[in-house]
């Protein structure tokens, strides 16, 4: 039996791969619109374990595997024995025995790591609290799309250190592009995983020196599901972090503005730079469909570029 090919971080496919990828992702978003009928995936299966909710998740992998010809299984603790204390190991024996690749979105990143170690067919992290990749191809081929190729440009990360903040330092090493990572003390992303990304990588204190002349400005909601009780707290500290029309107004003339959603107006951006002319967020949300299925495509070893 091969050993299947995981997608846990972006640090899982060089990046010629990924850069290959988001090329396909944006053959296969023509290919929708263009009406054909392409099913590589026809008689798959995808088994999709959420013990984090979602909206983009689940349509965009349940919608992808549809229009692949294939079939999505959505898992929840709840109809699952791993909500009765299964053991990750043996569900991953299990599961990987009847499906041809399973999605997990979690919390504990070890719990991807150990289901991947034990599975049989490809596992795809769609989030834990360390990392969520999947979003990064879709912020990847939004700018693609719009602006060409990322290496040597610059990004500013506004707000917490938390996995999409992971993952943009990822990105930074894997697209070789320059991150500003602006947050405030206390909050700041792994310096295990800030360190390996060298010197891509700088942060700052103060978020408006962060923007200063960037391509991209990115930030995301300041607690994330499971700190809902920091709510209060994590207002106070962030304050002075939210992305505004001036904050804008210090990047690049042509600067573009991503959130993975949901977005919270008002707090770490304002509704003017949310629904502004800068903000390419819906397009941003509407390529998870097609890089995951890009994603899909490479790993269950249906893409002949792979």
């Amino acid at each position: 039996m091969t050993t299947p090919r995981h997608f846990l971080t972006l640090l899982d496919l060089p990046p010629e791969t990924l850069n290959r990828l988001i090329l396909r992702a944006i053959e296969l978003k023509q290919m929708v619109r263009d009406g054909v009928i392409y099913e590589p995936l026809k008689n798959r299966v995808l088994g999709m374990i959420f013990e984090k909710s979602s909206t983009r998740t689940r349509v965009s992998f349940e919608a992808g595997m549809a229009q692949f010809g294939g079939h999505a299984i959505f898992l929840s603790p709840r109809d699952t024995q791993l909500g009765r204390g299964e053991p990750i190991e043996d569900s991953a024996r299990v599961l990987s025995r009847m499906v041809d690749a399973v999605m997990i979105r979690t919390y504990e990143h070890d719990k991807v790591e150990a289901f991947a170690a034990h599975s049989r067919v490809p596992v795809i992290n769609a989030l834990t609290d360390l990392y969520h990749p999947c979003q990064l191809l879709a912020d990847m081929q939004t700018w693609y799309e719009l602006r060409g190729p990322m290496a040597g440009k610059t990004v500013a990360w506004v707000g917490d250190g938390n996995n999409m903040c992971h993952s943009y330092i990822n990105a930074a090493r894997q697209f070789d592009f320059k991150l500003h990572i602006a947050c405030p003390e206390g909050y700041d992303p792994l310096p295990d995983v800030m360190a390996a990304a060298g010197d891509r990588v700088a942060l700052f204190r103060d978020p408006l020196a962060a923007v200063d002349d960037v391509d991209l400005v990115v930030t995301d909601v300041w607690a994330s599901m499971g700190q809902e009780e920091e709510q209060t707290l994590r207002a106070l500290a962030f304050a002075d972090f939210q992305v505004t029309g001036a904050m804008m107004a210090r990047a690049a003339p042509d600067a573009l503005f991503m959130h993975c959603l949901p977005a919270h107006r008002g707090e770490e951006v304002s509704a003017e730079v949310l629904d502004g002319p800068q903000s390419v967020v819906w397009e941003e949300a509407e390529n998870r469909l097609h890089a995951q299925k890009a994603l899909l495509e490479l790993l269950m070893g249906m893409a002949e570029w792979a």
